[in-house]
């Protein structure tokens, strides 16, 4: 959870701004798992286990990296009302926000991506990111514990990572209660994704909006290995690299880390007008990612988050719900 002093007499509608901009960071299978609180001196955000993927994610990592992105957006946020903030993890992964008012606190840039990024699940056009813009993606600061790896199309390294998500989307494609999980999350239709504000929506797939009954086993009919690693070999093959994210210690702590330096690399990303999507299956399945670690040389790292980044055109954004949703109750 996130506490945020309110020494400087945060107000209400701060408070619901600072909720509004954090909530706009990205989620496995968009379940937004966050509730907030404002608590006297400290606003709170208690992860919402009621929203947590078991079976995907059963240590709650990528909950955790989650709420590191919802920081990352409530930190850029404060910077706007004129706030300074220190951040800290507590041990059962509690993340204390400190603001502070001080005179010339500047807003980042990076702000005003915060609207704008998306995860965007397309095939890319294959074009190779500029050097200029690599640079700046790789001059991002990382926090404590968190390491992050580039590789180029064509190396040996990207080839590599190919094989182990394929690898990945069998070994998940054979676990029944992992379709069952994945399919619990689909939004089949506007009527239904409108109802949830949640959720995989079928636009962000780049599918019609349908009768229910049309669209549902459709949609269901791509959830195999087959289908999946077809998909992924071309998305892959249209991206400029593949970028790895990993901790030190596979704890709470870093996972939070990681999503503060994931999300700044996204909205850079999203700044530089480079598009990302998400191919965490190798990072999921434990053997596979231990396989992984060993054959990209990554001794005493623990890979936890895997994007392939490159151009691609705009694609529809997923829905979020209101603050009031994620508001906790007094």
């Amino acid at each position: 959870m996130v506490r945020i002093s309110r020494s400087n007499n945060i107000s209400s509608a701060n408070f619901e701004f600072l909720v509004a901009q954090a909530v706009k960071a990205p989620s496995g299978h968009n379940t937004q798992p966050w509730k907030f609180r404002q608590n006297e001196s400290a606003v709170e955000i208690y992860p919402d286990f009621d929203r947590r993927l078991p079976v995907v994610d059963p240590d709650d990592r990528e909950l955790f990296v989650s709420l590191g992105c919802a920081t990352e957006n409530l930190c850029l946020a404060a910077q706007t009302k004129g706030y300074k903030s220190a951040v800290s993890v507590g041990d059962k992964g509690v993340i204390t926000v400190s603001l502070a008012e001080e005179a010339g606190v500047k807003p980042s840039p990076l702000f005003n991506q915060i609207d704008a990024r998306q995860t965007n699940r397309s095939v890319y056009t294959g074009e190779e990111i500029a050097l200029d813009s690599l640079k700046k993606l790789q001059s991002i600061r990382s926090e404590k514990g968190i390491s992050v790896h580039y590789y180029a199309r064509q190396t040996k390294q990207f080839n590599d990572i190919e094989q182990y998500v394929l690898q990945g989307n069998t070994r998940q494609m054979q676990k029944e209660a992992f379709k069952a999980e994945l399919k619990s999350w689909m939004r089949f239709n506007k009527k239904h994704q409108d109802q949830t504000l949640d959720g995989l929506s079928y636009a962000v797939f780049g599918a019609p909006n349908v009768p229910r009954w049309m669209a549902e086993p459709i949609m269901l009919m791509a959830i195999n290995a087959k289908t999946q690693n077809k998909v992924d070999r071309e998305k892959i093959a249209s991206a400029s690299h593949l970028v790895l994210f990993t901790t030190r210690e596979n704890s709470r702590r870093e996972w939070v880390n990681l999503g503060r330096t994931l999300q700044r690399f996204l909205l850079t990303a999203t700044e530089l007008g480079i598009a990302h999507a998400y191919l965490n299956q190798p990072n999921e399945e434990a053997e596979i990612a231990s396989e992984m670690t060993r054959t990209l040389g990554l001794d005493g790292e623990y890979p936890t988050i895997l994007l392939r980044i490159g151009y691609g055109e705009r694609q529809a954004y997923s829905k979020r719900r209101s603050v009031g949703d994620v508001i906790a109750a007094d």
